[in-house]
């Protein structure tokens, strides 16, 4: 598992190692946000006797490959990606290097052993430009607004690629807005709450004129958790006359993982606010660019794969996510 002292990183290595499994993780403790909340993230994994971590690069081509090659590993789950729409714009390089080069080595690396399956970290922000709502895995994606979602795009294809050229089962997920406890400091739920708590205010984009699908964690790695145990599969039915972008003659999937519910902006700030018990102060502000006003998934795939749907509240997800930042910090 790559990215595995991440957000998602953790939540699915722990839901793995739970059941069982041993995992060898990976992850180059980078401090785009708080290193000490991945080495904490992490103190959770190392209770695990199943559990081994390495401090790795997946942009090193050698180290990746010659460890993949002492492991071989059943099954790959990619979560490691330089992540954020707004930090994309500001520095462009390290989306290429982590999220295309990386992603390459990740790729080689599977096929090099013949894994027997990859489950990658895809992004609602490929949607880009499209205004059809909700999102479907079967919609073209040929427009994103950042740089972050052209290289989740690229992940997809290159994913295809080798699918088609070595037989390598992939499948990527497509999260939307995922949220809840040890949830990354630079999403709006930190950001909202710790402004909210000190008194300070928190900026409001589009003038609150938006609406996100909050994905709660626990939704997602039941998700991830399914979709990395049912291996992808040609789909026997597809016609390359008119090609199907969410599957493959190839054993290649995409699934949306959201919550199917999209939630206004306001909305959302106001469960923050009745979870804390505590008024926000808002600061009104024009959209910011690579930002999109709605995301909203068409889960019907993901339902129809695995016979699982996303189903947490908004109102709970939040209240578990507020009861973990008190605690925590």
């Amino acid at each position: 598992m790559t990215g595995v002292a991440g957000f998602i990183g953790m939540h699915s290595a722990k839901k793995l190692l739970d059941d069982g499994h041993e995992i060898i993780g990976i992850d180059n403790l980078n401090d785009y946000y708080d290193v000490t909340l991945k080495k904490d993230r992490l103190k959770v994994l190392e209770s695990y006797k199943h559990f081994r971590f390495m401090k790795l690069d997946i942009k090193d081509q050698k180290d990746v490959l010659e460890l993949f090659k002492k492991e071989a590993p059943q099954r790959v789950l990619h979560l490691a990606a330089q992540a954020g729409v707004r930090y994309s714009i500001e520095n462009p390089y390290v989306y290429i290097d982590s999220n295309i080069q990386g992603f390459l080595n990740i790729l080689e690396g599977c096929r090099a052993i013949k894994t027997e399956h990859l489950v990658f970290a895809s992004s609602s922000s490929v949607y880009g430009g499209n205004t059809k709502i909700p999102f479907s895995e079967h919609d073209n994606v040929d427009h994103p607004i950042s740089l972050y979602a052209a290289t989740k795009k690229a992940n997809e294809l290159m994913a295809h690629t080798y699918s088609h050229l070595y037989n390598i089962p992939t499948t990527g997920l497509r999260f939307f807005t995922v949220y809840g406890p040890w949830g990354r400091p630079d999403m709006s739920p930190m950001l909202f709450t710790e402004a909210i708590l000190a008194n300070e205010p928190i900026q409001v984009f589009n003038h609150g004129d938006m609406m996100r699908d909050f994905t709660y964690i626990d939704d997602v790695i039941a998700s991830v958790n399914e979709t990395l145990f049912k291996t992808a599969t040609p789909n026997i039915n597809f016609d390359a006359k008119q090609p199907d972008p969410a599957t493959s003659h190839a054993p290649y999937r995409i699934f949306n993982i959201g919550n199917s519910q999209p939630v206004p902006l306001m909305h959302f700030i106001e469960t923050i606010e009745d979870a804390l018990g505590k008024k926000a102060i808002t600061k009104m502000m024009d959209m910011q660019a690579g930002d999109v006003k709605i995301t909203s998934a068409d889960t019907t795939e993901l339902n129809q794969w695995v016979n699982f749907k996303p189903n947490t509240s908004i109102k709970e997800g939040v209240k578990r996510f507020v009861d973990w930042y008190k605690n925590y910090y």
